[in-house]
């Protein structure tokens, strides 16, 4: 297959965009992953099951709305966020959300490698001493079809996708038996306490960051009504799902991964083919946003290598213990990475007043520091705020950005000087 250069620095052509099933594949393949399961095990043990469902309802409607908002731009400029973030930061102050970003994707493949290490040494029986030559293994196999591009992670999208949506429904229809109905169902009562804040944040949290670089694939979208549907249908329902998957797990068999409740289940082959599935449909989604956000911090447009770089270090932390920090991890996401997306789409709609021309006309400043006053307040807020962080983040990084805009009377005009 030919390694796609998926256009890293620039805008992606019209002649390039795809339909609602390619877009929408590729984006549920990104949001099915273990750790969003493993999220959804701790709430499940902390609340009562109708308390869970309007925890998740809530929590992945606000996701999906912050992700299909920035999905719309995407589409309507062929830019991914890291690019967008030029014009709202500046073109060197980016290189914070560059690196932010970048960070928190490389975390993520860090997880996802060691998970997938440690569960198959499990699985098999293997001594713990196979656990870091499969990491190795793992940490660059898994980034092959993200060096090739768009095209190979689709392809892989549309095989797993279906796949792993049946492994889940023969695992519910059995859970359902063996818990003996909803109504039993109903009755489990929670055994760990959590507040309604850090339970939302931390649903939020799940999959902000993918959220917020998800425009790497919506800016391939052919029309707004495909990137914003399809955006919305990958993060409210996908993400939701495996939030319930994880929390039904906890519930019924203490397990919140969904391979561990096969493997209890007595399907283990399932259990194994889930697992790859899972797993590599995210890392190289992931991968390939470190890729995108590594490639504007650097300007280069080699983004193999940046790809296999990330891979390289992913790996590091995968075999110094990135597989123990997932829960605190997922909190600093929701609350640090909402601000960054926020202030695109309000710059994109306030300042360039949705105005896709203007801003391909227009010429980022080095440093738009209505931009990064915004997210430094709007971090902060959600960071000390005892309400839901990620709210808390976006909208008060939201209003702040727009009142310096006023204030220091930025216009589409005074962008034009670099």
């Amino acid at each position: 297959m030919t390694i796609q250069n998926d256009h890293p620095l620039g805008a992606v052509p019209k002649t390039e965009r795809k339909g609602f099933w390619s877009i929408a594949s590729v984006l549920a393949g990104f949001t099915f992953f273990t750790s969003t399961m493993w999220a959804g095990g701790s709430l499940g043990v902390a609340f009562s099951f109708s308390e869970l469902l309007l925890i998740i309802f809530i929590g992945n409607l606000l996701l999906g709305a912050y992700a299909s908002g920035l999905a719309y731009v995407a589409y309507q400029t062929g830019l991914n966020t890291v690019l967008l973030g030029r014009y709202s930061f500046g073109s060197q102050g980016s290189k914070l959300s560059d690196f932010i970003l970048g960070f928190t994707q490389i975390g993520w493949y860090a997880w996802g490698t060691a998970t997938i290490a440690i569960i198959l040494t499990k699985l098999l029986n293997l001594p713990d001493a196979w656990q870091i030559p499969l990491m190795i293994v793992f940490g660059f196999g898994f980034c092959i079809s993200a060096a090739i591009g768009y095209k190979a992670i689709a392809l892989l999208s549309k095989i797993s996708v279906p796949l792993m949506l049946i492994f889940i429904a023969i695992s519910f229809i059995k859970g359902f038996a063996d818990v003996g109905g909803l109504s039993e169902l109903a009755s489990i009562a929670p055994v760990e306490s959590m507040t309604f804040a850090v339970a939302i944040t931390t649903v939020f949290g799940t999959f902000v960051s993918g959220g917020t670089q998800a425009t790497n694939w919506s800016r391939f979208s052919n029309s707004g009504k495909t990137a914003v549907i399809a955006t919305l249908a990958a993060f409210f329902i996908g993400n939701g799902l495996m939030v319930f998957v994880g929390a039904f797990g906890a519930l019924v068999y203490q397990q919140a991964d969904i391979v561990d409740i096969l493997v209890a289940q007595g399907f283990i082959l399932i259990a194994v083919l889930m697992l790859f599935t899972n797993i590599w449909t995210t890392q190289d989604n992931t991968i390939y946003n470190f890729a995108a956000a590594g490639c504007n911090l650097l300007n280069t447009d080699k983004r193999k290598l940046i790809t296999v770089v990330g891979a390289a270090i992913g790996t590091l932390l995968a075999i110094f213990g990135m597989y123990n920090m997932l829960i605190p991890f997922l909190v600093l996401l929701g609350t640090f990475i909402p601000p960054i997306g926020a202030i695109i789409m309000t710059d994109f709609w306030f300042r360039f007043r949705a105005d896709a021309d203007l801003l391909a006309s227009t010429e980022p400043v080095k440093f738009n520091y209505a931009g990064l006053a915004a997210y430094v307040v709007g971090s902060a807020c959600a960071y000390y705020s005892p309400w839901v962080a990620p709210i808390v983040g976006i909208v008060v990084s939201s209003a702040v950005y727009c009142a310096l805009v006023v204030v220091l009377g930025m216009s589409d005009k005074d962008s034009k000087t670099a």
